[in-house]
C-alpha cells in the first residue's frame, strides 16, 4: 500500500459547471446591442441555455473525446465495394446534433437570426472547434443556393433544419441535411481560377459530369457539396450530392484524410470526381460570384472562431490565476500578471466585439451595411485570426507547466489557433481583397469611414488613428507592398470605434492608448500601469 508523501493544494479546480454565455460580458452586453427590445428576452434566454451547456462538463468532456479521437476513413466494405465512408466517434455526433439543434445553421430563417447564431458559434466554438468547420459550411451555403431559386428552395429547409439527420440517404428522404464545399486544388490553392476540375454539360441544361479533384474538402459525410469546375463558360459552381435521389452514391472518392495541426475531430478530405453527377448553381462562368457570399459568410465564421478560442483561452488563464497562489498572495492581484491578464482581455474583447457588430451588419441588410460589409469582412479576417496564435500561446504560459499539458486544455486551442488565418484565405488573400474593395466599391471605404466616424471626437489617439489612416489611403501607389499593414490599421481603427462607442471607459482607454496610441510593448503584458487594469482583469473573469 502507497505511503501519502503529501496533500494536493493550491490547484485550481476545474472551470466546469459555468454559463459561458452569462460570464461573458462582452458577448453579452453586444447581444444586448444588437437584438431588439421585444426579441431580447427570448435571445437572452435561448444563449443562457446554450451557454450552461456549453459550460457544463458533459459538453467539454465529448469536446476532449472526438479531438482525441480523431475520424478514420473506410474506402472500401468488406467485400472490397467501394464506399468512400468516414467513421467519427460517437461524440462528434452528439456534438454536432447539439450544435444543429442551437439554430447554428438556421440564422437565415430567424429575426435576429445572425447575431443570435454569432453568439452562439462564438460559445460552441469553446466546446469543439471541429463541429464548427459542418456547421459554418451549411450556414454559408445559403446565400449561394439563392442564385438558384429552385435549388433554394428545395435545399434551404433541409440545411436551416435544427434536426441532425445524420447517414448517407437521399436527401429528400431526412428531416435536415449538413452540406460541404471544395474549392482548392493542387496546382492552385486559394487561386481558384486555375482550377483544372472540368464539367462537361448533360442533354437537360442544368446538370453536368464532373472530372477532377479536390485538394481540401472538409466533412466529407455531407449530404451536398458546393464545388467550382470549369465549364464551358468558364469557372462555374456545382451541387454535388453525396447521395443521388434513386439511393445511388455519388462517384465521390475520399483518396485520404488531412493529418492536421490542429481541427482533429474534423475530416478534412482529399477527394476525387470522374463523371460525378452536379447540377449547376448560378450562370457558366460566374462562379466566383456566385460563392461570394458564401465566402463572406464563412470568413465572418473565422473570425467569430477565433474569438471564441480567445474567450476561452482568457477565462481559462483568469480563471486560474484567481485561484493559484505564489510569492504571498494570487497571481491575479500581482501586478505584473494582472497586465498580461488585462492586455489578453483588450483583444479577446476587441475581437468579440467586432464579430457581433459585423453579424448585425448581415442582419440588417441594408446597402450601407452590406458596403460595410465587403471591407471590414476580409480586414476582421485577417486581423482577429492573426491575433488568435500569439494570446493563446500566451495565456497558456499564465497556467505554467501546467498550461503545456494536454489535459489543461490549453495545447488543444494552441494546436487550434491558427486554423482561421489559413482558412477561407490566409493573410495575404484578405489584404488583397480589402485593396480590391478599396478600389472596385468606394462605397464600401465610405461606409467604412462612416461607421468609425461615429466615434470620433471621443478620444484623441482614435482621432489620430483616423488621421493617420487617411494619410495612409491618399496614396493607393505601390499599395500591394504595404497591404497588410494598411489592412491591419482599418481593422485596429475599426475595433478601436467600436471600443470607444460601447465597451466601459477603462475598456476604450487601455485599448486606444495600447493599440491606437503606441503605448505599449511588442508583447502582452506591456499596457502602461498607470491606467484601471483592475477593473478589466475583473471584467475578464469567467465565473461573473
Amino acid at each position: 500500500m502507497a505511503g501519502t508523501t503529501h496533500s494536493v493544494t493550491n490547484q485550481p479546480p476545474p472551470l466546469t459547471g459555468h454559463d459561458v454565455f452569462t460570464g461573458d460580458r462582452a458577448l453579452t452586453e453586444a447581444v444586448e446591442r444588437h437584438v431588439t427590445p421585444a426579441l431580447l428576452g427570448e435571445v437572452r434566454d435561448e444563449l443562457g441555455a446554450l451557454g450552461r451547456a456549453c459550460g457544463s462538463a458533459q459538453l467539454q468532456e465529448w469536446g476532449v473525446q472526438a479531438d482525441r479521437n480523431p475520424p478514420e476513413l473506410r474506402t472500401h466494405d468488406r467485400y472490397g465495394h467501394r464506399v468512400d465512408e468516414v467513421e467519427f466517434h460517437p461524440a462528434w455526433h452528439r456534438l454536432l446534433g447539439k450544435g444543429v439543434a442551437a439554430g447554428l445553421t438556421a440564422a437565415w430563417s430567424r429575426p435576429a437570426g445572425h447575431v443570435r447564431r454569432a453568439a452562439a458559434f462564438l460559445m460552441w466554438t469553446q466546446v469543439d472547434a471541429g463541429t464548427c468547420c459542418p456547421l459554418s459550411m451549411t450556414h454559408a451555403a445559403v446565400p449561394a443556393l439563392r442564385a438558384d431559386p429552385d435549388l433554394a428552395a428545395e435545399w434551404e429547409p433541409r440545411l436551416t433544419s435544427t434536426v441532425y439527420d445524420r447517414g448517407l440517404r437521399p436527401a429528400e428522404l431526412k428531416a435536415g441535411a449538413l452540406f460541404g464545399m471544395g474549392m482548392t486544388e493542387k496546382q492552385g490553392g486559394s487561386d481558384v481560377r486555375a482550377n483544372t476540375t472540368g464539367a462537361r454539360p448533360l442533354p437537360d441544361g442544368e446538370s453536368y459530369e464532373l472530372t477532377g479533384h479536390k485538394w481540401f474538402c472538409s466533412a466529407p459525410m455531407s449530404d451536398g457539396f458546393l464545388v467550382l469546375a470549369q465549364a464551358p463558360g468558364g469557372l462555374t459552381c456545382f451541387l454535388v450530392p453525396r447521395v443521388l435521389s434513386d439511393g445511388t452514391r455519388s462517384t465521390f472518392r475520399v483518396q485520404r484524410l488531412k493529418d492536421k495541426l490542429g481541427n482533429r475531430s474534423n475530416a478534412s478530405a482529399e477527394v476525387e470526381f470522374e463523371g460525378t453527377w452536379a447540377r449547376r448553381v448560378g450562370e457558366e462562368g460566374r462562379g466566383v460570384a456566385t460563392v461570394i457570399e458564401m465566402v463572406a459568410a464563412t470568413r465572418l465564421d473565422c473570425v467569430l472562431g477565433s474569438a471564441g478560442l480567445m474567450r476561452q483561452a482568457v477565462a481559462q488563464a483568469v480563471h486560474h490565476c484567481a485561484h493559484r497562489a505564489a510569492f504571498g498572495g494570487k497571481l491575479l492581484d500581482k501586478p505584473l500578471m494582472r497586465n498580461v491578464l488585462a492586455d489578453l482581455h483588450l483583444e479577446s474583447e476587441a475581437a468579440t466585439t467586432l464579430g457581433m457588430r459585423l453579424a448585425a451588419a448581415w442582419d440588417d441588410g441594408g446597402e450601407q451595411e452590406r458596403a460595410l460589409l465587403r471591407i471590414a469582412v476580409p480586414a476582421a479576417k485577417y486581423w482577429v485570426t492573426k491575433r488568435c496564435a500569439p494570446l493563446v500561446v500566451e495565456a497558456a504560459e499564465c497556467l505554467g507547466g501546467n498550461g503545456y499539458v494536454e489535459e489543461s486544455g490549453l495545447p488543444r486551442l494552441v494546436r487550434e489557433s491558427p486554423l482561421n488565418s489559413v482558412w477561407e484565405g490566409a493573410g495575404n488573400i484578405q489584404a488583397l481583397d480589402v485593396l480590391r474593395a478599396l478600389r472596385r466599391e468606394p462605397q464600401a471605404l465610405n461606409a467604412y469611414l462612416q461607421e468609425v466616424g461615429r466615434a470620433r471626437g471621443a478620444d484623441h489617439r482614435l482621432d489620430g488613428a483616423i488621421k493617420g489612416l487617411l494619410t495612409e489611403l491618399a496614396d493607393l501607389d505601390g499599395v500591394e507592398a504595404r497591404a497588410r499593414r494598411l489592412t491591419e490599421r482599418l481593422a485596429l481603427v475599426l475595433q478601436g470605434s467600436l471600443l470607444v462607442r460601447f465597451a466601459p471607459p477603462e475598456v476604450a482607454d487601455l485599448f486606444c492608448a495600447s493599440r491606437l496610441g503606441g503605448d505599449a510593448g511588442a508583447t502582452f503584458g506591456t499596457l502602461p500601469s498607470s491606467l484601471d487594469l483592475a477593473s478589466v482583469v475583473d471584467r475578464a473573469r469567467p465565473e461573473g
